[in-house]
């Protein structure tokens, strides 16, 4: 998508559509909407003004009215998309107003696109611009990757159309569309089917992009795994033909940056690119979307693309954990015994809970490379969409300090995450008879809390923050901002949580 930025007047901006917002200004628990334009621009107004009049358009969330040849503008359509109630309108809805812009478009054939900034008090102009163009990456994308009649329908020209310091607005203009992108690059790894996207694949594609953003990266197989001792990440691989990968990213500040002493913020993912449960095997019905098991991973890795391009200043490690999870004569068993690389043993509970035995041992390498922070991203567990749906991930930690940051990012990256509890009453749920603990609780009860705990017991006392994003990693139906399918999730978060302890 070619991006530009302008001051130009709306009403002589040339393209196929021209986008404004509009919030419905009503107060009152039954008062009639009062739908307001968000722009001083005089010939907008006029243009809109008997749409408005007429009562049809209420500028409810995401409501959408169209009109063709506006009077006294240079655009071909006008398009207005409401925010909602005055009092709801924030920069998230204006991130998801932009993604609609851009569904909205699509199916109709229009490649050239203009959203203009909203005028508000209350919609600062620099994170709107951000958003916006987060917004119209985000929408632009479309999961029908193999479909033999795939029509590309992608957005060729956006243009945001700004008011105010240009220089602050071509910053945000800037990182909205990293992080449009890298967001985009995570959700392609998603997408992928396991035979297109093996552990081998995925470290393939994860050092071209490293190559092309300037992150170093290095790949390592089976070998490297037994000579760190990685016997929980092993032991998940044993039972597949595909050999195992474990990827480690690493970006450097610029020279002099990174102070002796600071931070290094170690970013884990799971990458589990095809889950069938073991010898624990899933049931038939859904088993073909465990292919997004590794959304965490690729979380990670759209994480550690935008850290390259936005040069935080911190040292920051990106790790994933790459495996799949096979049932075969050679795969491990239920009551199984492994050591993980921090020589803790682990009795084997369940097959299917094994995406926590590969993040135990990629916590315990990011520690060895240095890492003073931790923060791990999977689809760990049914568990935790059992208790929050698929609206909020939930997110768990060692130290409320670290999480403080985290929660204070989440202002800026709109996603929505919950925090629950893994308080040290817990672990009594996992301690095992035979091993130092079990890879499940001893009940159903909690499920997504005894697999943070368990994960707990590798950050030791490193400060860390586990988010189990199972419900929130793939849509299951098309909202209309957003395609059906993968969204992403944790990555705007995690590059928050990271650009918070630059100095």
């Amino acid at each position: 998508m070619k991006t530009e930025l302008t001051t130009k007047p709306l009403s002589k901006t040339k393209t196929e559509l021209l986008t404004i917002f509009a919030q419905d200004n009503a107060t009152g628990k039954h008062a009639t909407p009062e739908p307001t334009l968000l722009t001083k621009d005089s010939a907008v107004l006029a243009a809109a003004a008997e749409l408005l009049r007429s009562g049809e358009f209420k500028a409810c969330a995401m409501e959408t009215a169209l009109l063709h040849a506006p009077q006294g503008l240079a655009a071909k359509r006008l398009l207005l998309i409401g925010l909602g109630k005055a009092t709801k309108a924030t920069v998230h809805e204006v991130r998801k107003g932009a993604g609609t812009a851009v569904r909205f478009a699509k199916p109709r054939n229009l490649t050239e696109l203009a959203i203009a900034t909203p005028e508000s008090a209350l919609l600062p102009p620099g994170p709107c611009i951000r958003a916006i163009v987060e917004g119209a990456f985000v929408g632009d994308f479309d999961p029908d990757t193999y479909r033999s009649d795939r029509e590309d329908k992608s957005i060729r020209d956006l243009t945001v159309v700004a008011t105010g310091d240009s220089k602050a607005a071509s910053a945000a203009f800037d990182e909205g569309k990293i992080i449009g992108e890298s967001q985009n690059f995570a959700r392609e790894l998603v997408n992928e089917p396991g035979n297109k996207l093996t552990p081998t694949i995925f470290g393939k594609r994860v050092g071209k992009m490293a190559k092309q953003v300037g992150l170093d990266c290095e790949v390592y197989g089976e070998k490297k795994l037994r000579e760190l001792g990685m016997g929980a990440f092993l032991s998940v691989t044993q039972g597949s033909d595909e050999p195992p990968a474990l990827i480690v990213m690493t970006y450097e500040p610029k020279k002099g940056g990174h102070k002796k002493g600071g931070p290094v913020l170690g970013l884990v993912g799971k990458g589990i690119t095809f889950d069938t449960g073991g010898i624990s095997i899933k049931p038939a019905d859904g088993m073909e979307k465990m292919k997004y098991d590794m959304a965490g991973g690729a979380a990670m890795a759209g994480a550690m693309r935008a850290i390259a391009l936005l040069k935080p200043n911190v040292k920051v490690i990106g790790i994933i954990c790459a495996a799949e999870n096979m049932p075969s004569g050679k795969a491990q068993k239920p009551g199984d015994i492994q050591t993980a690389m921090s020589g803790k043993t682990i009795e084997i509970m369940n097959t299917d809970a094994e995406g926590r035995l590969v993040l135990a041992d990629g916590l315990a390498y990011a520690k060895q490379l240095g890492a003073t922070h931790l923060i791990d991203a999977a689809t760990l567990t049914g568990a935790c969409v059992v208790a929050l749906g698929m609206i909020n991930a939930g997110m768990f930690t060692n130290d409320e300090a670290t999480l403080a940051k985290f929660k204070e990012g989440l202002k800026v990256s709109g996603e929505k995450f919950w925090e629950l509890p893994a308080e040290d009453e817990y672990r009594e749920h996992i301690k095992s008879s035979i091993a130092d603990i079990m890879n499940t609780g001893d009940s159903r009860w909690g499920g997504a809390i005894t697999a943070a705990m368990f994960l707990k017991e590798f950050a030791e006392d490193t400060p860390w923050i586990h988010l189990d994003i199972a419900g929130c990693a793939w849509m299951e139906a098309a909202k209309p901002w957003i395609a059906k399918g993968p969204t992403g999730i944790a990555m705007r978060s995690i590059l928050e949580w990271v650009k918070s302890y630059a100095s």
